[in-house]
Formats: structure tokens, sequence, C-alpha cells
């Protein structure tokens, strides 16, 4: 069930990650600081500091030694920030390929392609969440193993939606007109809502996005959808019963790899409440044999997975706060997995 990482293969993962958290440090300032322009404008016979920002202009004041210098260090900021950017990208160009050749690539390209343009927009973390198989990736770079395919082979990605968190101005600004759909259709054009104002969005070769959040508290005040944004016609969250132990779960950030060889953030739940949630679906009498199956072998995973590579004991009252003690219980059917590792191996695995 689990292959760990050489030495060689950890540390290829290691840089990778590293030049990647620069890369989106010195983006982010990038889009923080350094977006729009600035220039000298004439108006009513003297010279202004005017700062232009998407279709907005506003003056920074008169000219002046202080206007000269913000103008000296916008320039020069802009100018640094930029020979980064290039350096580091390079560099993660470079390393794409020895990662395929390691092996290490494990996102599929279409869900690395979403999370990378949710997060760039400020969603990813605040508002959304990495949540079903797809978490599973995140689970293996924080562990440094890799899990067979079979068990994380998937053809969509769940995202959990926190309710509780309005979007910021800056957020909404950001969007394209038409909303979430929007934002997809900038990574995969062919997206479309599988009915209006749904909760799914799926491509022309098949694949789909799901938004997912909690169901209230109060089932009857419940109307089952949740917009996303603020456009009518945009993917709304579906409500689904027993994902607010999910969302008051503490959260990890990870950086796997995808099947290009290029990092991607992920958000994800803490893998042991995603390891008793699953038990529980499994155990649920409306789930399909087939699929329930699935789900204790994810279940186990994530659960040895906790236990013996990041050292995340069952026992932890205050980390498992958010899970009902009938589903703590679960964690005890979690405890014997068994694995393909063998210490004699002596044959390659044709």
């Amino acid at each position: 069930m689990f292959n760990e990482l050489t030495g060689e293969r950890r540390r290829q993962l290691i840089d990778t990650q590293q030049i990647y958290e620069g890369w989106r440090k010195a983006d982010a300032e990038k889009r923080r600081r350094f977006a729009g322009s600035m220039r000298w404008g004439d108006r009513n016979g003297s010279q202004y500091l005017l700062r232009k920002h998407s279709k907005a202009e506003t003056s920074l004041g008169r000219r002046s030694p202080e206007t000269e210098a913000i103008y000296e260090r916008f320039v020069r900021g802009r100018e640094t920030n930029k020979e980064r950017l290039k350096t580091l990208t390079k560099r993660l160009d470079a390393m794409a390929p020895v990662n395929i050749a390691m092996a290490l690539g494990r996102v599929p390209r279409i869900a690395a392609r979403i999370l990378r343009t949710l997060d760039q927009k400020g969603l990813l973390g605040d508002h959304l969440f990495v949540v079903g198989t797809n978490a599973l990736f995140g689970y293996e770079a924080l562990a440094g193993v890799h899990v067979d395919s079979d068990i994380v082979a998937s053809g969509d990605i769940d995202l959990l939606h926190d309710t509780r968190r309005h979007l910021k101005m800056a957020v909404f600004d950001g969007l394209p007109q038409d909303g979430m759909i929007g934002l997809l259709r900038k990574v995969d054009k062919s997206f479309e809502p599988s009915q209006p104002r749904g909760y799914r969005a799926q491509n022309n070769t098949g694949y789909m996005v799901d938004f997912i959040r909690p169901q209230q508290k109060n089932v009857f005040k419940d109307d089952g959808r949740s917009a996303l944004t603020r456009h009518p016609d945009d993917i709304e969250s579906i409500s689904i019963h027993g994902l607010s132990w999910l969302i008051n779960a503490s959260k990890l950030e990870t950086l796997p790899l995808d099947e290009r060889g290029y990092p991607v953030r992920m958000v994800v739940i803490d893998p042991r409440v995603f390891a008793l949630h699953k038990a529980w679906v499994s155990e649920r009498q409306d789930r399909e044999p087939v699929k329930a199956r699935r789900d204790l072998l994810q279940a186990r995973t994530a659960a040895e997975l906790s236990r013996r590579y990041l050292r995340m004991d069952f026992d932890d009252d205050q980390a498992l706060s958010a899970v009902p003690a009938e589903l703590r219980k679960l964690a005890d059917s979690l405890q014997n997995v068994e694995t393909d590792q063998e210490t004699d191996k002596t044959s390659p695995n044709w």
C-alpha cells in the first residue's frame, strides 16, 4: 500500500517545494505591491505621481522628494521582483522533467491547474478546501510516501466550501463576470455547470469539480444550496450531512507535485478526520457497495499515514474535538493496515 520515497527523491521533492514557496511569495508580492503602474502626469500646471490599478487611477501627491522616492522604490522593486520570478520560474521548469523521471508527479494536471487558479484568487484555504480522494496526494507529500495508484485514482475533485467566511471585495473584483464557472473556464474553456445553479461543473473529457458544504444545524432552514459568488447563474455548493466535522477540523498546507512535475498548493483537513469521516461514509446504508469499499480503503490509508508517518495520534482529544465521540470509536477499526512492503524482497515488482 505504501511506497516510501528514497532519500534522493525526498531531497528532490523538498528542493522543488522550497523553490515553489519562493516563487509563490514573489508572485504574491507582484500582485499585491506591483500591480498596475505609476507615472507622472500634468495637472493644473504641476506634475503629480499617479498610480493606476485596474481601470482606476489615483494621485499620490504633487512631485516632491517624497513622491520621487516612492516612484523610484516602485520601479526598482518591480524590476527586482520580475528578475526573481524569472529566475525561480527557470528553476521550476528545469526541475519538472527531473521530477517526472523520478516519478514524483502525482496530482492530475487539471486538478493542479484548478487549485493554482483558486490559490491565486485568494480562495484556497480561506473559502475552499480540498477534500475527497485528492486530499490523499497532500497527505502523501507530507509523509514522504506514495500509496497505491488505484486508491488515489479519481476523475473529479471535491472542494469544501466554508460558508462562514464572506468573500472580500478584492476577491469579488478578481473573479470573472460569470463567477466561479468563469474561473474554471480560465483553466479549461469547456467547463459547464451540470445544471442551472448546480453544484457540479464538468469539462468535455468528463472531469468533474464538485462544490460541497456542511448542512446547517436546522435542516428545515437549509435550502440545500449556497451561492459561492453574487453572480445569479453561478455554481452553488450543495449541503451534505456530516461535513461540519470537516469544516471545523484543523487544516494543513501541503505541496504535492502534479503529473507534469510542478508543485501545487493544497489546503487539506486533518488526515485523522479524513479517515474517520471516510470510515463513517463507508458504513452508511445508502452508500453504494463499490464506493463503500473504496471509502474504507482510503480511510485505512489516511489512518496509517497519520500514525506511522505523521505522528498524529487518534487519542488527541483537542485535535479531534470537532468529531463526535461515536465517530472517533471507528479509529479502532482502522488499526491494522496491510502493506505491500517487504524488507527481504528479492524480485522486481513486474
